[in-house]
């Protein structure tokens, strides 16, 4: 199912929300987001910050402000995308398009949540909306995700939809004070569109 197709609109260039289930919607962040998401940043700091190196340079709700004035900005040029996930009414994390490389017919999706909003699936089901409309709005051919080697819970959610792991970029990542190494998994549209039929 196309999720954006049948849910979304636009209005001002910006997608309406786009409902995923009975309790879970993705939507475009604008500024007037940044309160919440800052709040939901500042308060899971030392949950973040074991994976994502970004957290410290997110020092006040202004940083958030710019974060998502400059994704809006990629997301006009069409060249990527940042959503919030909202969980029962509440801003549970992020979840986007970091690239969209329209040369090679791809992108690159990243995602996060606050740490009580793990385990209930909420990735596994936005990222299924955000590959179908990858796959069959935006007529991508290739989605990859890339995940620390140490992060079990971000790998698992490539692993659970059927992607492949296509290597490890050794050192690939600084996170503070140390490297990582990031494992990536790709999966194609002819796939995506197989396995969706399949199921």
């Amino acid at each position: 199912m196309a999720y954006w197709e049948e849910y979304a609109g636009e209005e001002n260039g910006l997608w309406h929300d786009v409902l995923v289930g009975e309790d879970i919607e993705i939507f475009v962040l604008t500024e007037d987001d940044a309160d919440r998401l800052f709040a939901l940043t500042d308060s899971h700091r030392t949950h973040l910050r074991q994976w994502l190196p970004w957290v410290n340079a997110t020092r006040n709700v202004e940083d958030t402000r710019e974060f998502i004035a400059s994704s809006l900005r990629r997301y006009r040029d069409d060249v990527g995308m940042s959503c919030g996930i909202l969980y029962q009414g509440n801003l549970a994390g992020v979840i986007g398009f970091n690239t969209i490389d329209w040369m090679n017919f791809k992108t690159e999706i990243g995602y996060w949540l606050g740490a009580e909003f793990q385990g209930l699936g909420l990735i596994t089901r936005a990222c299924r909306a955000m590959i179908d409309h990858a796959f069959l709005d935006l007529d991508l051919n290739k989605v990859e995700i890339r995940c620390a080697t140490g992060n079990t819970r971000s790998c698992a959610i490539p692993q659970r939809l059927g992607f492949t792991q296509e290597g490890v970029a050794r050192q690939a990542e600084w996170l503070y004070d140390h490297y990582v190494d990031l494992v990536l998994y790709g999966m194609l549209s002819s796939e995506w569109k197989s396995q969706t039929r399949a199921g």
